[in-house]
């Protein structure tokens, strides 16, 4: 697996390095500060982009050495023919393998909060830990009605899409792409699927959650599927949420910043004490 270096490019412990990294028929934008701190590794919402992590990692600073990407199609990373949920857990190795990384602990908000939640439960001699950011619960939210109701959202949101991707701030997916990458979380989110990744989970784990809504989401839906974790952190003693915050799903990583960088610092002094 080779990387095509877009500029700065040094040893991976070195200063910063921004770059192209190719897997499969497509190419991820990466940018790693170096560093021989903890590596960090963030994984964006079902639309995010790197720069919404920002705000955490000025809060860590430069003691952590942290590595953020753009999933296929989003931000800087190129199109693809395959956005399967799979494929964006495989993309982590392909990352990690790119910027010489053996142990990371991973910072997963909303959709990718499922990938490090998959990711962690299948790799935990490569992991520190785990921060999972209103995502990752199991709750069977998916139906038919809500299978409509995200695939008209998405054909809504259409036209907002066009008009932003010339500044990389949208994905470039159809909508049809994106509504089916949205269903299928649901489907991964269901108890059967979703509880057994987490119970299998064997490193320090903590959710941050947010109050309110979501973007889709009516009345109490969000709070109905945050009800969930007691079960999770009673099966797993591993698993526990660090802080439940004020702002809203879609604004936590803008406002309750503090909280996820908090949550890091928590999960990181764990894995030293059990090292």
């Amino acid at each position: 697996m080779g990387k095509k270096v877009t500029k700065n490019s040094t040893s991976p412990a070195g200063s910063k390095w921004t770059g192209m990294v190719p897997v499969g028929d497509t190419v991820l934008a990466v940018t790693d500060t170096g560093g021989p701190g903890v590596p960090v590794v963030y994984l964006n919402g079902h639309a995010g982009i790197q720069p919404q992590w920002r705000r955490v990692i000025a809060d860590l600073g430069t003691e952590w050495r942290h590595i953020t990407y753009d999933m296929r199609a989003r931000g800087r990373s190129k199109r693809s023919a395959d956005y399967s949920f799979e494929t964006n857990v495989r993309d982590v190795d392909a990352v990690l393998a790119a910027r010489g990384v053996e142990r990371a602990l991973l910072v997963g908000w909303s959709y990718g909060a499922f990938v490090a939640a998959h990711w962690v439960s299948r790799n935990p001699g490569r992991t520190v830990g785990a921060i999972l950011v209103e995502g990752a619960q199991p709750y069977d939210w998916l139906d038919e009605a809500i299978e409509q109701r995200i695939r008209k959202l998405w054909r809504r949101l259409s036209w907002l899409m066009f008009l932003l991707r010339p500044f990389g701030v949208a994905p470039r997916m159809t909508a049809e792409q994106l509504a089916n990458s949205n269903i299928e979380a649901g489907e991964i989110a269901r108890e059967r699927e979703l509880g057994p990744v987490l119970d299998n989970i064997t490193v320090p784990t903590r959710y941050v959650l947010a109050s309110g809504a979501s973007l889709g989401s009516k009345g109490d839906e969000q709070e109905l599927i945050r009800a969930s974790l007691p079960a999770v952190t009673a099966r797993n003693s591993n698993i526990k949420i660090s802080a439940k915050v004020s702002s809203n799903h879609g604004n936590i990583l803008r406002k309750d910043f503090r909280a996820v960088a908090a949550a890091v610092r928590e999960v990181a002094a764990l894995d030293r004490d059990r090292h």
